[in-house]
């Protein structure tokens, strides 16, 4: 499973991909592409910028930020090496693209994977929860009122996920098979012959004797 570091560096990569960015704009976007539920601090970013700086990934361009406080920024960009690797590890499609927070960051770069990668990712998230939702339910229901709410609450959850994941897998597929289908070549109509018939030219009509007009008849 990869760490949390490489999950939020695939995501720099992503959003770099788009346009260079400065720490304080790459912080905003990545705050709403994680989602809520995680809120990067500068603590994590940072770090992680550094370590793709070492690994070629990425450049930095200084930048002056206003014609009035000419404050110097600092501006990130992405490298040919960078969006090498972005593309080689986008395309994973394995068990940890299926895990919670990396399948939020794959699921925001599905417009840059192929669609066999899709819904491969798809069907094995929804797999994922399943199985959740299968333990979930075989523990029942307890004694503590409120142990019992949380229980349900996120087997709700977990059951709007499935059935979210079901839709997009749908129309992966009928997407898909729409691409797919080959039209069946039609075999041109052929006119059936007809059978001319040979027209015989008309038999001549034999010309009639001249009778001898200087024969007397006796």
């Amino acid at each position: 499973m990869p760490s949390k570091g490489a999950t939020l560096e695939l995501a720099v990569l992503g959003l770099l991909q788009e346009s260079p960015l400065h720490g304080y704009e790459l912080r905003k976007r990545l705050n709403l592409l994680l989602g809520w539920t995680r809120l990067l601090s500068y603590g994590s970013l940072y770090p992680a910028l550094k370590r793709m700086l070492r690994a070629g990934w990425i450049t930095e361009v200084t930048t002056m930020s206003t014609a009035v406080s000419r404050r110097q920024r600092i501006v990130y960009q992405i490298t040919p090496a960078g969006i090498e690797y972005f593309a080689s590890e986008i395309t994973d499609s394995g068990p940890a693209a299926w895990e919670d927070e990396n399948f939020n960051m794959r699921f925001a770069f599905f417009s840059r994977t192929d669609a066999s990668v899709r819904l491969r990712i798809l069907e094995g998230r929804r797999s994922r929860l399943q199985e959740r939702l299968d333990r979930a339910r075989s523990l029942g229901s307890g004694s503590d009122r409120y142990q019992t709410e949380l229980r349900r609450h996120a087997a709700e959850s977990v059951e709007r996920e499935v059935r979210w994941l079901t839709d997009l897998i749908e129309a992966e597929r009928s997407t898909q098979d729409r691409g797919t289908t080959k039209r069946t070549p039609t075999t041109p109509k052929t006119t059936p012959k007809t059978t001319q018939k040979t027209t015989q030219p008309p038999t001549p009509t034999p010309a009639p004797v001249p009778t001898d007009l200087s024969t007397e008849i006796s």
